[in-house]
């Protein structure tokens, strides 16, 4: 079961206060019903005696009343045997047991005094003759620097001379039995302490410390830049929540630090790409002023060749640039979009009619097939879709290895949408090669020693623009017979108000 961190500390409040009180009253109950059994049957007691009672008293007056009873008897049958030393150390031994000692007086004079550290002013307290009723089943309490239990049982001796017994208990601690079971109950309430504390931190290290050292171990990873590591998340508490956070954190910088990583890849590739694409058309351009400088142009007509031809690689070179710019503006998503309500019909054919000419100069057949309405609408930048067309063509005529190009450019109404499809005859994209070739910088053939060149960025553009009109671009093609680019854009539709 998976509990919370408040429910485990409500948890963790239980075990280390009411779990520990109730057990320890649970053996300190035990323990007491214990050592009272076991206490009144040490000292054959008739009845069971509460050690924790608090009255001290009441057990040094139980303990004795066996022998009280005995001493009782003789004084009754035999009263002159209380003069008999060996006879008198005999009974005290047997009350010795019991923590008490005997003191016999006969007249005034002290004839046994069972304990020789008697003080001359507890003496001086015992009770004279028949002062207190010895047929009473009780005791006196004699207070001064020591406290004492004392029963007195009055006789006559043979010679009529007044006699008491004294049976003194030493009140002053704690019966040794009441030590024993206070130190069993106090290791006992420690044991349990103890065992419950040790629980409870092997329970809050698994489910606290345990964590937040891993989150450490994992913090300190990512500070000294490792992020190739998992932190596991065993518990669904909030640290396990935190941990969870926490890995999703590490996954998005790792996946940051690859992007990076890979951005300045794409970077140093652009760079190396527009340089070489930079340098091929600067070096043609040269190369034909060279030749202009020194009369290798001799005639009207060579001169218009080689001029015609520095023209071209200067487009080349503007063409490239403007592309390299626009991919800034991508790259930061400030394309700067102008949309407006575009015919279809009329849109595409003069984007046909522009293209023309060029295709016408290539030896590129362009085929154009509309099949849709003439009323149909789009919303779109028409400047911006006059690019994603032209790249398109740029591609195909790039990658153009037939004698005879043919480019088929189609118009199709398919529902809510308009399907513009730019088929080619060109040598194909591998079918590897063809979920990337939207992606930027990605070039199927990576030699840059390749005739076509280019920087590799030109679909990445199209799609780009296709997504931010809402719209979808996709490529079908076969290696050897061709390719067909195909882009879909919603079509503008009046809103009916009633």
């Amino acid at each position: 079961m998976k509990l919370k961190l408040r429910t485990r500390l409500v948890v963790a409040f239980i075990i280390i206060t009411v779990i520990p009180l109730t057990m320890i009253f649970a053996v300190v109950t035990g323990l007491r019903s214990y050592q009272m059994s076991a206490f009144s049957k040490a000292y054959n007691l008739k009845e069971r005696v509460d050690l924790l009672s608090g009255n001290s008293l009441q057990i040094f007056n139980r303990l004795t009343r066996e022998e009280q009873k005995e001493i009782s008897g003789i004084l009754k049958s035999d009263p002159d045997r209380f003069v008999d030393q060996d006879f008198l150390q005999k009974l005290n031994e047997n009350l010795t047991s019991k923590y008490a000692y005997m003191i016999v007086r006969k007249g005034d004079t002290l004839i046994y005094d069972g304990n020789s550290h008697i003080t001359q002013g507890l003496y001086e307290q015992l009770p004279r003759y028949e002062e207190i009723d010895s047929t009473l089943d009780g005791a006196i309490y004699l207070d001064g620097e020591t406290q004492h239990l004392v029963k007195q049982m009055d006789f006559l001796y043979s010679d009529n001379e007044k006699g008491s017994v004294f049976i003194v208990s030493n009140v002053d601690g704690l019966l040794p039995e009441i030590k024993v079971m206070m130190a069993e109950m106090l290791f006992a309430a420690i044991m349990i302490i103890l065992f419950t504390d040790a629980i409870l931190m092997m329970w809050v290290y698994r489910s606290v410390v345990s964590p937040l050292g891993r989150l450490q171990v994992a913090t300190k990873k990512i500070k000294d830049g490792n992020l190739d590591f998992n932190l596991e998340v065993e518990n669904d508490d909030e640290i396990g929540q935190l941990c969870q956070d926490f890995e999703e954190m590490r996954i998005r910088l790792k996946e940051s630090a690859e992007e990076k990583v890979q951005y300045d890849k794409e970077n140093k590739e652009l760079i190396s790409n527009i340089s070489h694409d930079l340098k091929t058309p600067i070096t043609a351009i040269k190369g034909y002023v060279e030749g202009i400088m020194d009369g290798v142009a001799s005639s009207p007509e060579k001169l218009d060749r080689y001029i015609r031809t520095i023209y071209n690689k200067a487009n080349d070179m503007d063409k490239l640039i403007d592309e390299l710019t626009f991919y800034s503006k991508i790259d930061t998503n400030k394309i700067p979009y102008t949309f407006s309500k575009i015919n279809v019909s009329n849109y595409f054919g003069d984007c046909i009619d522009e293209v023309g000419l060029e295709m016408e100069a290539r030896s590129i057949e362009l085929g154009y097939f509309n099949y849709v309405d003439n009323d149909v609408i789009i919303i779109a930048d028409a400047e911006q879709m006059r690019r994603v067309i032209n790249n398109i063509i740029s591609n195909s005529v790039k990658y153009m290895d037939k004698k005879s190009g043919i480019i088929n450019i189609r118009i199709k109404d398919v529902g809510d949408f308009i399907q513009v499809e730019i088929e080619d005859n060109g040598r194909g994209i591998p079918a590897k090669d063809l979920p990337s070739i939207f992606d930027r910088f990605y070039r199927t053939d990576s030699s840059r020693n390749s005739s076509q060149g280019g920087s590799g960025i030109g679909l990445s553009i199209v799609k780009k623009i296709i997504e931010d009109h809402g719209g979808r671009i996709w490529a079908t093609s076969k290696e050897g017979i061709g390719t067909e680019i195909h882009f879909v854009l919603r079509k503008y539709q009046e809103v009916m108000q009633e």
